[in-house]
């Protein structure tokens, strides 16, 4: 069965576990002509790498990126770079250069990263039908699935690592989204536990649109100042925008961590500067898709959109969201209607599930059903996945939102893409 990330106008395939040699990604549907340089995509893996946040997992992997197909230009020396690949078989060793920077040529884009820091040992407890189950995780579900045939290192393909597919592939989709658009994508943890947050991210974004607003056609919000709200985030405890609640967060947990368990978290995701009219309604609704992008990844047990539930308390007179000409003056849809954008920024909100692996007692069974308590011997865990997750998100976004611009693209004969205003 064929599984990809977005399409069908622009997706993202990949290969491999949380203990094999390397994750692998194919992009498919990169137009000819975007310059890709491995050092920017490399810049949003190291917001996703284990090892990159000391409230993640202890596991540290460098996760260096090489591209391996689908980039060119002229300039040899620019295009190879110092990144290289080498291989030893049997007694021979085989090394040749990566790509470092170069033009999408419009075929597949391939990607390496490798798997160096593994501690494959610590999995033997859950080997063959005797092995033991971890509750809330897939171990059950995938053994008998495979009918045995499963890669129980690390939650093997059921890893978290195998998001680093996802940030390649949604790399590229923001290259391409900025260039294009000035589209940019941002996250921000609001809530960890029971511990949430003062200020949220929406809240943020809403006063940037209102302070550029454009009377005269689309607002564009200059990328200076969503450098600066970047900033903001990248330099609390925990990526926040709500640093006095990173700080706190981070304490929780630290604490609980210590105490062999796990916290969930929440994560807000947005994208700024979107084009509107971008999707279609009904069955390929944008809204759909980005919901089931972002609802599908590992953990996620939760996602909004725009208000999310705390309309139902609302009367439509509250909720309806007044228009003028410059615009919607707020955004409680979120920034999409009947499935398509209205231009204004897209609001989600995603929730994770308390990490599934922890150090305290639980009752359980083998996978042969057999009932037993089940107590982790060895390991390294994230205690709060939400906290590397917010990256992963974005990409995701990215991806979906690349796709409907392409998909809207090919159904237009004009140039650039339509607007509602201006």
């Amino acid at each position: 069965m064929l599984e990809i990330l977005g399409g069908p106008f622009f997706s993202v395939a990949g290969a491999g576990e949380s203990h094999g040699p390397g994750v692998t990604t194919i992009v498919f549907g990169c137009p000819p002509g975007l310059k890709i340089d491995r050092q920017t995509v490399q810049q949003y893996l190291d917001r996703r790498r284990p090892g990159g946040n000391k409230h993640g997992t202890p596991r540290n992997e460098k996760d260096k990126v090489v591209f391996l197909s689908g980039l060119y230009q002229p300039d040899h020396n620019a295009l190879l770079g110092p990144s290289k690949i080498s291989v030893t078989v049997e007694d021979s060793v085989f090394e040749t250069e990566a790509y470092e920077c170069g033009y999408s040529t419009g075929e597949p884009i391939a990607a390496l990263v490798l798997s160096t820091s593994k501690k494959s040992g610590d999995y033997t407890q859950f080997i063959g039908p005797g092995g033991q189950v971890r509750p809330g995780h897939t171990d059950l579900v995938k053994y008998h699935k495979s009918q045995g045939f499963v890669d129980i290192r690390g939650g093997g393909r059921s890893s978290y690592r195998a998001t680093i597919t996802d940030v390649v592939g949604g790399s590229i989709a923001r290259i391409f989204l900025q260039q294009h658009f000035q589209t940019v994508l941002v996250s921000s943890i609001n809530q960890v536990g029971d511990l949430r947050a003062k200020v949220s991210l929406a809240e943020k974004c809403q006063a940037l649109y209102d302070q550029f607003r454009d009377e005269k056609g689309p607002t564009v919000i200059p990328a200076g100042a969503i450098a600066e709200l970047q900033q903001l985030i990248d330099q609390s405890e925990i990526p926040s925008v709500d640093a006095d609640f990173a700080t706190q967060a981070g304490e929780l947990i630290k604490e609980t961590r210590k105490d062999g368990d796990s916290l969930g978290a929440s994560v807000e995701v947005i994208a700024l500067n979107v084009p509107s009219l971008l999707g279609d309604p009904l069955y390929n609704s944008l809204k759909a898709r980005i919901m089931g992008t972002l609802g599908g990844l590992n953990a996620v047990q939760s996602c909004e959109v725009g208000s999310g539930k705390s309309v139902v308390a609302r009367r439509g007179s509250e909720n309806n969201d007044p228009i003028r000409r410059t615009g919607y003056t707020s955004n409680t849809h979120g920034g999409l209607l009947g499935g398509m954008t209205t231009g204004m920024p897209l609001v989600f909100e995603v929730g994770f599930k308390p990490t599934s692996t922890i150090n305290k007692p639980q009752q359980s069974v083998s996978k042969d059903l057999t009932e037993i308590d089940f107590e982790l011997e060895k390991g390294r865990h994230d205690p709060c996945v939400g906290v590397r997750a917010g990256v992963t998100l974005e990409s995701r976004m990215a991806v979906e939102l690349m796709n409907a611009a392409l998909s809207q693209r090919s159904q237009s004969l004009a140039e650039g893409l339509p607007s509602i205003f201006g």
